[in-house]
């Protein structure tokens, strides 16, 4: 590594972590419908949408009534962005003249979307039209993490309330989370990255005679918005079909800096957030410190094994092994490895990099950040949420070894919050192991995979884990466009969702209900440094326990195969 490699490491934890408390501050008065800056400019806004969709913006759910709203929600906008994509060829905003996607291909890319996973199975400039990406994606590029934050929020409000049967109001939460937190930045966004030479436009192709003498289809469109909405909403899908390493959608270093730093601003923020909603930054501070050594340990891990020459070329020195194989070399290794870190450690599925191509320890660094659940930071709204339920599982444990009820900031953890608790600990074993496991074991699914032995095996588990844990990003080399892995991925990204939202809901309405008691000098400390030490081991060895085997036989096997010379 040289001096600006560590400039840049340091530049993208300075661009995430100082506007961090301020962000979250204001998200936590935004969301409580308090007096912010964008007040005067949003709150008129706000009043027209409540109007015209006719909610009484002062009424509250519980968690039941949260729970169906944002269940009906969800559907309305998957059956839309499926119809979007099957009648595209009859939509506006089509120059290319492109046709309906495959209905299973549809129903992939419409879960995917809605869902907050942004997995693609298709080539965004090769298959879909302005419309499709503005009006469809885009859309539910801005909402689907509005509802993972309104989900986190309701979360925080059950910890935080003393005897309440409400929990807010799902169309008021997702209202101003898209309002007062998604779009404002993205404006911002995307006006910077069309300064950096990104378009926005609605013209044709454009067919370049190229100084070889052959024709070169150069695609447009509006990309700007989208790609700033899908870096800060945790998103990840590419306007086109290489993501982030399309000069289109990435061009100059410093879109490369931002647009990564982006992934992880508002999850950062929403730390802070937290702790103004149960008045203890303390709270805050423990959580990030967490989630921060779980991510240097995972960029540490991986820089190290990407800056080693192959085994097989060991001999070489490394200038000579080419160790910018399957990295964006424009901007380098180091860079490269960072945001593989950073969109997986979020559940944010862009790549400016070919993770198919990592060594096998550096590709298993962001596979194993998926397979946490995507907690280190996570996505919006999901990502804390998702670590809360690590907390309290990590006050569980502690409790049963000190011989008391275990508590979280004055509230009991009782049979039924444990038992939802131990529900989500089944979801990625689910989605990624059983769905996994019948993709390489069925003759017709398996042929997907382009690569023999571990490696091979590595391309599908990433795949549904990907899915499962609603990251959207690819190994690559997997043929994932078939009726079985579109319908198989589908469920996984659907149970990835609401195999968490559903039990967090329940949890935060059982929390809300709880009276709460005051802390004393018994009550075991959830700010020191010995519950971040507690809380990071109970996820590594969660996430340990649960997929040490198949990444045994996976990237470990390679890697082991590798040094063996096989």
């Amino acid at each position: 590594m040289h001096v600006q490699d560590y400039w840049l490491i340091l530049a993208f934890f300075a661009l995430v972590l100082l506007p961090a408390p301020f962000l979250g501050r204001y998200l936590f008065r935004a969301m409580e419908g308090q007096k912010t800056l964008l007040s005067p400019i949003f709150q008129p806004v706000e009043r027209l949408c409540y109007r015209i969709a006719g909610i009484d913006s002062e009424a509250e759910q519980d968690w039941k009534t949260y729970a169906l709203a944002l269940l009906a929600f969800t559907l309305a906008s998957l059956l839309a962005l499926f119809a979007i994509l099957m009648l595209q060829g009859l939509l506006p905003l089509n120059p290319q003249q492109l046709p309906g996607l495959e209905w299973t291909l549809a129903f992939n890319t419409a879960v995917s979307f809605v869902t907050n996973t942004n997995w693609q199975a298709y080539s965004g400039e090769a298959a879909l039209s302005y419309f499709s990406q503005m009006l469809g994606l885009g859309v539910q590029n801005f909402v689907s993490p509005a509802v993972g934050l309104a989900v986190l929020v309701v979360f925080c409000r059950g910890i935080a309330r003393r005897s309440s049967n409400s929990v807010g109001n799902f169309w008021v939460d997702l209202t101003r989370a898209t309002l007062y937190g998604l779009l404002p930045l993205c404006l911002v966004l995307a006006l910077f990255l069309v300064w950096q030479g990104v378009p926005q436009t609605f013209l044709e192709y454009v067919t370049a005679h190229t100084l070889s003498g052959t024709d070169q289809v150069v695609p447009l469109g509006p990309a700007a918005s989208q790609i700033a909405i899908k870096q800060l909403g945790t998103n990840g899908g590419g306007f086109f079909g290489v993501n982030s390493a399309h000069p289109f959608e990435n061009p100059t270093a410093w879109s490369n800096l931002l647009e990564m730093a982006a992934i992880l601003l508002i999850p950062a923020a929403l730390v802070f957030t937290f702790g103004h909603y149960v008045k203890d930054l303390r709270q805050s501070r423990a959580l990030l410190a967490s989630m921060l050594i779980l991510f240097v340990l995972g960029l540490g891990l991986g820089l190290y094994a990407e800056y080693q020459p192959n085994p097989a070329l060991a001999a070489l020195p490394i200038e000579q092994v080419g160790s910018l194989e399957g990295k964006e070399s424009r901007f380098g290794t180091t860079a490269s490895m960072l945001w593989a870190t950073a969109t997986t450690a979020a559940s944010n599925g862009s790549v400016n990099a070919m993770h198919d191509s990592f060594s096998a320890i550096g590709g298993m660094i962001p596979l194993f950040n998926i397979m946490l659940g995507e907690i280190v930071f996570g996505g919006v709204g999901a990502g804390l949420y998702g670590m809360l339920l690590f907390v309290l599982i990590a006050v569980f444990l502690a409790g049963l070894m000190i011989g008391r009820t275990p508590e979280y900031l004055g509230k009991k953890l009782e049979a039924r919050e444990v038992r939802l608790l131990v529900a989500t600990l089944l979801v990625m074993p689910l989605g990624v192991l059983v769905f996994g496991a019948l993709a390489v074991s069925l003759e017709g699914p398996a042929a997907s995979i382009s690569n023999p032995g571990a490696h091979g095996f590595s391309q599908a588990l990433y795949a549904y884990s990907s899915g499962a844990g609603n990251n959207g990003s690819a190994f690559a080399g997997f043929g994932a466009n078939t009726p079985f892995h579109n319908l198989m991925i589908g469920l996984a990204m659907l149970l990835g969702r609401f195999g968490y939202i559903l039990p967090v809901l329940a949890i935060a309405g059982s929390l809300a209900a709880k009276k709460r008691a005051p802390l004393g000098s018994n009550s075991f400390p959830t700010h020191g440094p010995l519950f971040v030490t507690l809380l990071t081991l109970v996820i590594l060895l969660v996430g340990g326990l649960t997929f040490l085997p198949a990444l045994a036989l996976g990237p470990i096997a390679e890697h082991l195969g590798l040094v063996q010379g096989f």
